[in-house]
C-alpha cells in the first residue's frame, strides 16, 4: 500500500473542511507556524501542502502584514476549467466511451429542453437566434462555434447555472480536423434544422416538444458522434 507524502495528507484535510463548508469563502486559515504545530510537520512541508490547495483554487495567499492563506471564493469560470479538462482526458484516454457521453447528453439535454421551453426569456431566445447558422456558407469553425453556443443557451434558458456549468463540457472537446474528415455537409444540414425546430418549439412554449426534438437531434447526429464529442 502506497503512503500520500504527508504535504498530500495535509492539503487533503484542508480540502474536506473546505469542500464539507467547516471552512467558509474568504475564511483565513491558520499560519504558517500555527498549521506546522498542528500537524507537526516541518514549514517547507506545509507550505507545499499550501501551494497544491491554490493549485487547485481552494485558497488564496496574499502576502504583507494582512496576509496569509484564505479559502477562495468558488469561480464558477474555473470550475467549469476544471470539469473541461477532467471529462477530456476521460474521453481522450478511454475510460469514458461515446456511448457513455450520448448517455449523458440525453439525461441532461432532454429534460433542459423541457425547462427552457417553460422558462426561456427574451434575451434567451435572442441568445438562441444568434447561436443559428448556414451551413451552406459558414465554415467548419463558426459551425462548431455556434452548435455549442446553441446547446449552452438552451441550458442557460432553464435558469440553472448549475445545469449550465454542468454542460459546459459536452461541448468543449471538439477536434475540428476529425469533424471536417467524417462529418459531410448533410450531417450539418440535419444540425442545422433540429436547431430550427427546437428554436420554434421553445418559443413556443411547447415543453413535450422541445423534449422530444432534443431526443431525436440526439439519435439523428448518433453515426457521426464516435468521432465528435460536439455533434
Amino acid at each position: 500500500m502506497t503512503v500520500a507524502p504527508a504535504y498530500q495528507v495535509l492539503a487533503e484535510r484542508i480540502r474536506v473542511d473546505i469542500i464539507s463548508g467547516q471552512l467558509r469563502p474568504g475564511e483565513r486559515l491558520p499560519t504558517e507556524p500555527q498549521l506546522c504545530e498542528q500537524s507537526g510537520l516541518s514549514r517547507s512541508t506545509v507550505r507545499e501542502a499550501l501551494r497544491l490547495l491554490s493549485s487547485q483554487h481552494l485558497i488564496v495567499t496574499t502576502r504583507g502584514v494582512n496576509g496569509g492563506s484564505f479559502v477562495a471564493e468558488p469561480d464558477a469560470h474555473q470550475l467549469g476549467e476544471t470539469l473541461c479538462d477532467g471529462v477530456g482526458r476521460l474521453l481522450t484516454s478511454g475510460a469514458v466511451t461515446s456511448d457513455n457521453f450520448l448517455e449523458v447528453r440525453r439525461m441532461l439535454e432532454v429534460p433542459a429542453a423541457g425547462l427552457a421551453a417553460s422558462r426561456r426569456l427574451p434575451h434567451h431566445l435572442d441568445d438562441l437566434e444568434r447561436a443559428m447558422f448556414d451551413p451552406e456558407r459558414e465554415d467548419l469553425e463558426r459551425r462548431i462555434e455556434a452548435h455549442a453556443a446553441f446547446h449552452l443557451a438552451v441550458a442557460a434558458a432553464t435558469g440553472n447555472s448549475l445545469l449550465v456549468l454542468v454542460a459546459r463540457p459536452l461541448y468543449s472537446m471538439t477536434d475540428p480536423l476529425a469533424v471536417e474528415q467524417v462529418a459531410p455537409l448533410g450531417f450539418w444540414r440535419a444540425v442545422d434544422r433540429d436547431h430550427r425546430a427546437l428554436l420554434d418549439a421553445i418559443r413556443a412554449g411547447d415543453v413535450a416538444q422541445a423534449m422530444e426534438l432534443a431526443r431525436a437531434h440526439i439519435d439523428n447526429v448518433r453515426p457521426a458522434e464516435p468521432l465528435s464529442t460536439a455533434s
